[in-house]
């Protein structure tokens, strides 16, 4: 695996990571405005700013994956995902507040723990 490569498995993991956070906040804004207004979710949602943002960040890691999918063989960049989880977790906790357990972090860290197996012990 090249640098470059790397790097663009990397980012097209992290932005998706990423607008999945930014979609979460959107649409709990989205859910508060639309109960206290009691309009349309869909509606409230479908003008976020958020969750605009969360899928124009998302359609850029979608482009970044199939870039990656053109340079690398699949076996080897899907686990990467899970650097996915691991960012969410963290995003989850910190920015968003939400409650997490030490069950969830062990899991968490196992799936990275696999990620380094499959890296370190993929056929040459």
């Amino acid at each position: 695996m090249t640098a470059s490569s790397l790097i663009l498995l990397l980012t097209a993991v992290s932005l998706a990571a990423t607008g999945q956070v930014l979609l979460k906040h959107g649409m709990r804004l989205a859910a508060e405005s639309a109960q206290q207004a009691q309009g349309s979710l869909v509606l409230k949602a479908a003008t976020s700013p958020w969750v605009l943002l969360g899928l124009t960040v998302f359609a850029v890691s979608a482009v970044s994956w199939l870039a990656t999918l053109s340079r690398l063989p699949l076996s080897i960049a899907y686990p990467f995902n899970a650097l996915g989880f691991l960012g969410i977790l963290t995003a989850s906790a910190l920015i968003l507040h939400e409650r997490t357990n030490i069950w969830t972090w062990i899991g968490t860290v196992l799936v990275a723990g696999g990620l380094v197996l499959v890296v370190l012990t993929r056929p040459r």
